[in-house]
């Protein structure tokens, strides 16, 4: 996920996060086989806000998951 990707799924999450009340949000990485800083930044912005679970099937989107975790848990201690 990279470039107009990542601006379409930042709106579509924006659209919705307002939305979601108590609800889980997923986001389904099922299929994705890259993803720049761009990326796996939105990812982790995503989970920090929301908390959203990721849907993984291949080493690679676990990894992708992993991580957007890993970035969520890094700013909300403050990190850049």
């Amino acid at each position: 996920m990279s470039g107009p990707w990542v601006t379409e799924c930042d709106r579509a999450y924006r659209a919705i996060a307002s939305s979601l009340g108590s609800r889980r949000l997923q986001v389904d990485l099922r299929g994705v086989t890259h993803l720049d800083e761009g990326g796996r930044q939105l990812l982790g912005e995503i989970h920090r806000a929301s908390g959203a679970e990721f849907v993984a099937d291949t080493p690679m989107t676990k990894y992708f998951a992993q991580e957007a975790r890993g970035h969520a848990g890094n700013r909300s201690k403050g990190e850049a």
